[in-house]
């Protein structure tokens, strides 16, 4: 090609190029949701094994991707939306209590009972974490709505890792206060014994449903995927029991969330009613699909009696923030059903297409 034809052909390329723009931005090329797979989610940590895995894992159904995020390298989250309203970290078992004061360093051991910080194993109350029981974590959360009037923002003691019935102890114990800054968050954060605390601030962003940070750190740190991003988190969390009429909080594994915030909804089959492999698009009308955070939670799985393992008789449709609508099995968790603890294997097929 010589120098003048070369020329003409890279001004043929810009224009066409320029034609696919509109209003002079790049075109954008969206990928078609995935048609579907089978993961094998990375709960694990290392070499570490047993029922308490050290990752949460974050699952796209549409990219097929996978996030494993190690669940003790954060301690809040700040809700990016409307609210104002702080989450603990319920996947390290944390809990808080407030203190009826405003000033973080004049907080001492003095001020409450080690013991009330403990929970989980029937022990404790649903007042000291984040209620499991609700369909959504921002409907009851440990520390109160975040005041636009400073003065009412009080001091919480926070045991960042526990539901075990335990705490830590008070050098490992952290005390805080939030307050509002614009949109977004001020944290105000110690060990217990200091007399001095340190701030962060906390910007909201629409892209997601928390902010996180990490009182270890002192910084704000990644966690969930953007809210467009993820469907369903997997993992070990506080969440609750029953003992007769009674409830308590409990600590579980192997616990399915869905991310109601994102827009997910999710409802359960039975296989009575239709196969797994014979779901299909005619069939997602005659569905009626729940966003509650736990629709999912532990039903999917024995862990007592004779058929420990995945359940057989059940599957779930997910329609996610798009539209677009997956069945979902669980293959295998335990070694009962030939699986390994810390890495399930789910699978999850496309039956139909958001518009």
């Amino acid at each position: 090609m010589n120098k003048l034809n070369s020329i003409i052909a890279i001004a043929l390329l810009a224009v066409t190029f320029t034609a696919c723009k509109k209003d002079g931005e790049e075109p954008v090329i969206v990928a078609p949701p995935s048609d579907g797979s089978t993961l094998t989610l990375n709960g694990l940590i290392a070499a570490e094994t047993g029922s308490a895995a050290g990752n949460s894992v974050y699952v796209d159904f549409s990219t097929d991707k996978q996030t494993s995020v190690d669940r003790d390298s954060w301690d809040l989250g700040f809700a990016a939306g409307s609210d104002f309203k702080v989450i603990l970290n319920s996947t390290n078992g944390a809990s808080a209590l407030i203190v009826n004061k405003t000033d973080l360093n004049a907080v001492t051991a003095a001020d409450f009972d080690l013991n009330a910080l403990k929970v989980g194993q029937g022990g404790g109350n649903f007042t000291i974490i984040d209620d499991g029981r609700e369909t959504n974590i921002l409907n009851k959360t440990a520390i109160a709505v975040v005041s636009a009037t400073d003065a009412d923002n009080k001091v919480y003691i926070v045991n960042r890792k526990g539901g075990s019935n335990t705490v830590l102890t008070n050098d490992e114990l952290y005390k805080i206060r939030v307050l509002r800054k614009g949109t977004g968050y001020t944290l105000q954060y110690a060990k217990l014994s200091a007399t001095t605390f340190s701030s962060l601030d906390v910007a909201k962003n629409a892209e997601s449903n928390f902010q996180y940070a990490s009182l270890v750190k002192g910084t704000a740190v990644t966690v969930e995927p953007a809210k467009a991003s993820w469907d369903i988190v997997w993992g070990y969390s506080m969440y609750w029991t029953a003992a007769g009429a009674t409830q308590l909080p409990y600590a579980f594994s192997d616990l399915v969330f869905i991310n109601n915030i994102g827009g997910v909804t999710v409802a359960q089959v039975s296989t009575a009613t239709k196969t797994y492999a014979a779901f299909a698009e005619a069939d997602v009308t005659g569905i009626t699909f729940s966003s509650s955070r736990d629709v999912i939670g532990s039903n999917w799985r024995n862990t007592t009696g004779a058929a420990i393992g995945v359940k057989t008789d059940v599957f779930y449709v997910v329609k996610d923030g798009s539209g677009n609508v997956y069945k979902l099995k669980f293959n295998s968790f335990i070694s009962n059903d030939g699986g390994t603890r810390g890495k399930p294997v789910i699978e999850y097929k496309l039956v139909k297409k958001g518009a």
